[in-house]
């Protein structure tokens, strides 16, 4: 079997594009082969800053000839059937077969197809995939109508074996495919032939060309710890710049330079984002004093002076744009140590949304909610609304206008600066965190305070305003945050009743000035409510009802107040989402958060996770399982008994009408559960109620063994109807069982 080779070369493509190119090359060919029949044994794919290259091994001579047999019309069908039928299979009347069938004769159409050679396939499929290419941008060059990512140079596609490489004919864009490449731009721009994917790997070596990212990476990795391991110094890690600056050269040369001494006090991070994102160099640390004192650069070249002109190239370009960086730091400095003042009135003048206000505006709710969460998260209410005060003030800064991921940190250094406390300072570092699954959560009290602040009002805010995500769109990341909050309540085990919360803060933002009066409406609303609004969306009661029940001032907002709380509960309702998506991760099914999410204190998200955690863990055990069809089959009797006789069995189970022992037994039995569940429960130890409740699964499947429900005895058959509640009502009292599947 053939083995096939495919380079397109071209000038530069992109650092950031040819991981995904190379995998679609590749899904696009091997997939266009398939369909025509053409099988193969593996693929592989590679990427250079001047080339994508595919690798298929094992390939099929050609495509096996097949045959299809197609049914068709009955024989005495219409003519205009009959020729519909025949254009389809590309016959004419005399090569269909005519078969007797219970349904009478029917026509069938045998259609045989010839195989085709490898070259005739392979051409098709790659010319196709040249010119449908999903480049996410694309250009024209000359005056043909090829689109590629750069101008595309020459293209490479042999098929070679035992008798040796054949070039598969192909032109596109009238470029002509062959069985040459050519190697680095400057150290070897001659072009030469292959005739296998190992030759050419191997000429590609001598011809100065890295032809796999992963060894590019690896060999720029090792070279630059080892050149910083000789001068006692570290470099930095991040995989991210290793891929990207991998991807900007065929050979890596890697060369250490210095950074002048002026800015060495600059703060590391300053100097490692400057270098990353402007020269794209990896940044070298002293260990012992944590200060960034040197750089790494990757050039795509060996020179005669090993690199002593490209260094002092990028020193100079380097400390021109650490100079601007310096600038910017002592300007910030200067404005932070006189207070921050003139930065937050700035943000008076920057739009944080057309609908919700500036920033300042935002500082300001930001600021009077992590007040209010502090006593909730253990920080002094006085320090979380100064913190939530200043988190932002950075946002004005020079620093950050020029480099915005900054943004934070070098709030946590102004406000060291302007001799605020470190709580205070470490409050705008951390308070955008968490930002992803694998970001750590703050535990610092202030720092929680004005983190759940942020995110919390950044959700009601828009959600006050109806934009919410849709589908895969999410523009304002309120995913992100939703799970940022979910992931700082529970690593920090807080206890907040999110509903009440969340109705005031969307009427927060709904009312601005007549916040006090339609708060006390929410709340005079949700008293009165309270049974209906457990259920997430609050039943629409009458304007009669609330004339009745509510003062003039309640009165003339409660339309909006019920709107707020719908918005609430929505959002509520997406928090449960989020919820989800995280617990399952962590092995905890769908159906177990809805059986917690369905309890009363729903909104408490730790305490309904410890009940989710409890109830999954007691379900992975037999006792557990057992217990869920016993409370099923109790839970069934009772449903179809209380529908016949139109009645609810919900109260008076007496032992002394129990006839036999195991009726007993399981009066025993509930009597001992309810003494432990009900003090567990008060103390929210969901592990021993659910224990308990486990402990029940014995009885109650004895008693189903032995008893018969509906006794011929009206009273007897009442008493264990009644009974069969009794159990229901105190599985359901630990989470609501009948949610549980299976």
């Amino acid at each position: 079997m053939p083995d096939l080779l495919i380079e397109l070369f071209s000038e530069e493509i992109p650092a950031r594009m040819q991981r995904r190119a190379a995998e679609d090359l590749k899904k696009l060919v091997t997939d266009g082969m398939v369909e025509a029949g053409l099988t193969y044994a593996s693929a592989a794919v590679f990427s250079t800053p001047r080339r994508l290259t595919l690798t298929v091994e094992g390939v099929l001579a050609a495509s096996p000839a097949t045959v299809e047999e197609r049914k068709g019309p009955r024989a005495d069908a219409p003519d205009k059937a009959i020729e519909g039928f025949l254009r389809g299979a590309g016959l004419t009347r005399d090569q269909l077969e005519e078969r007797e069938t219970p349904k009478g004769p029917v026509l069938f159409a045998r259609i045989e197809k010839a195989g085709r050679p490898a070259a005739e396939i392979i051409a098709e499929v790659l010319e196709r995939t040249i010119r449908n290419f999903p480049w996410p941008k694309s250009m024209r060059w000359g005056a043909g109508s090829l689109r590629w990512v750069r101008p595309l140079q020459s293209m490479l596609c042999i098929l070679n074996d035992e008798a040796g490489a054949e070039v598969v004919p192909l032109e596109v864009g009238g470029i002509t495919s062959g069985d040459t490449t050519a190697g680095h731009r400057f150290m070897a721009p001659a072009r030469f032939s292959v005739v296998s994917f190992e030759d050419y790997t191997s000429k590609l070596k001598r011809a100065f060309v890295v032809l796999d990212p992963e060894e590019r990476a690896e060999a720029i990795w090792h070279d630059a710890t080892n050149m910083a391991f000789a001068s006692g110094l570290e470099v930095v890690e991040d995989k991210g710049l290793l891929a990207e600056v991998a991807g900007l050269v065929e050979w890596p040369v890697v060369l250490m330079g210095r950074i002048a001494d002026d800015f060495l006090e600059l703060p590391p991070e300053v100097l490692q984002t400057s270098m990353k994102e402007h020269q794209k160099f990896f940044s070298v640390r002293n260990p012992k004093t944590g200060r960034i004192e040197r750089f790494i650069t990757v050039a795509n070249r060996e020179t005669a002076d090993n690199g002593a002109t490209i260094l002092a190239g990028n020193e100079k370009v380097l400390s021109a744009r650490l100079a601007d960086a310096k600038f910017f730091w002592e300007n910030d400095l200067r404005v932070a140590k006189a207070g921050m003042e003139p930065w937050l009135e700035q943000l008076k003048n920057v739009t944080f949304h057309a609908k919700l206000g500036t920033q300042a505006e935002r500082i300001d709710r930001i600021a009077a909610l992590a007040r209010e969460l502090a006593p909730v998260v253990g920080a002094d209410a006085d320090q979380a609304e100064r913190a939530a005060r200043l988190a932002k003030a950075d946002l004005s800064s020079e620093m950050v206008y020029e480099f915005p991921e900054l943004q934070g940190l070098m709030g946590r250094y102004y406000i060291e600066a302007a001799g605020e406390s470190a709580d205070i300072a470490a409050a705008a570092e951390e308070h955008y965190s968490p930002l992803g699954p694998a970001d750590n959560v703050p535990t610092a009290p202030v720092s929680v305070a004005v983190a759940l602040a942020d995110k919390i009002d950044t959700l009601t805010g828009f959600w006050a305003i109806d934009e919410k995500p849709t589908g895969s769109k999410d523009p304002f990341a309120l995913r992100r945050a939703a799970l940022g909050v979910i992931r700082l309540v529970l690593d920090n085990d807080l206890s907040l009743s999110f509903r009440m919360l969340l109705v005031e803060r969307i009427t927060f933002h709904e009312l601005g000035k007549e916040l006090r009066s339609v708060t006390d409406a929410a709340r005079e609303i949700d008293s009165l409510v309270a049974d209906q609004l457990h259920n997430l969306v609050p039943k629409d009661f009458t304007t009669d009802f609330l004339r009745q029940q509510l003062s003039d001032e309640i009165e003339a907002n409660h339309k909006k107040a019920w709107e707020n709380m719908r918005r609430s509960a929505e959002l509520l309702s997406f928090f449960y989402d989020r919820l989800k998506v995280y617990l399952r991760d962590q092995g905890i099914r769908h159906d177990i958060i809805d059986a917690s999410i369905a309890m009363q204190g729903n909104d408490d998200l730790t305490l309904l996770v410890k009940r989710a955690r409890a109830l999954s863990d007691v379900l992975k055990t037999e006792d557990g399982e057992n217990l869920i069809q016993g409370f099923k089959r109790a839970n069934n009797i009772l449903t179809q008994a209380q529908e016949a006789d139109g009645v609810e069995y919900s109260y008076g189970a007496d032992p002394k009408f129990a006839e036999t022992d195991e009726e007993h037994a399981l009066f025993a039995a509930l009597d001992q559960a309810e003494a432990k569940i009900a003090p567990a429960m008060a103390q929210q130890d969901f592990a021993t109620a659910m224990a308990a409740l486990a402990a029940l699964r014995a009885p109650i499947d004895a008693f189903f063994e032995a008893v018969k429900i509906n006794a011929d005895n009206a009273t007897v058959r009442r008493n264990r109807l009644n009974l069969l509640s009794r159990i229901t009502t105190l599985c359901t009292s630990v989470a609501d069982l009948s949610r549980i599947e299976g």
